[in-house]
């Protein structure tokens, strides 16, 4: 007789941020996708899990860019596997985490503003985002991958 399965750990849901350039890296290579957080932490790549669900957020096209975007660009699900290195050349060795990234568009975020869970301030919404990673509801992750046209049953958001 086979033993019980174990139940499926508690599945949480991170907004991480970065410039629509950086972040399209992580995913740009079917199959090879990686998140990188806070100018290359391990620390807070540490609190993501396997299973855990990733949207990135992009103030802006390009790092330190007056050029505003403001939309989450990708999402996926953390693969397992603990940070790693990574020797991006010129002395620059950030850590990074697998991600299996889903087929998604750009949203904007200013339409989402008024339903988001996370938004306590209206006036001050862009205020969370300056942690660089910081965990959300089902419901807020829900409506961003709705918005972004991404597969919920793949992000098992059904």
């Amino acid at each position: 007789m086979a033993a019980p399965s174990a139940p499926h750990p508690l599945r949480r849901n991170w907004i991480a941020v970065a410039s629509a350039q950086h972040a399209r890296r992580g995913c740009a290579t079917p199959g090879t996708g990686f998140m990188q957080v806070c100018h290359g932490k391990a620390a807070p790549l540490r609190r993501v899990q396997a299973g855990d669900r990733v949207a990135y957020y992009a103030p802006t096209v390009t790092m330190g860019g007056k050029d505003r975007l403001q939309a989450f660009v990708s999402i996926g699900i953390a693969q397992p596997g603990e940070p790693y290195a990574f020797d991006m050349g010129g002395g620059f060795v950030p850590f990074r985490k697998d991600v299996a990234y889903v087929p998604a568009q750009d949203a904007p975020i200013a339409p989402l503003l008024d339903s988001l869970e996370f938004v306590e301030d209206r006036t001050r919404w862009g205020a969370k985002f300056r942690f660089g990673l910081f965990a959300v509801s089902d419901h807020d992750m829900r409506l961003i991958a709705r918005a972004m046209q991404a597969d919920t049953r793949a992000l098992d958001l059904a």
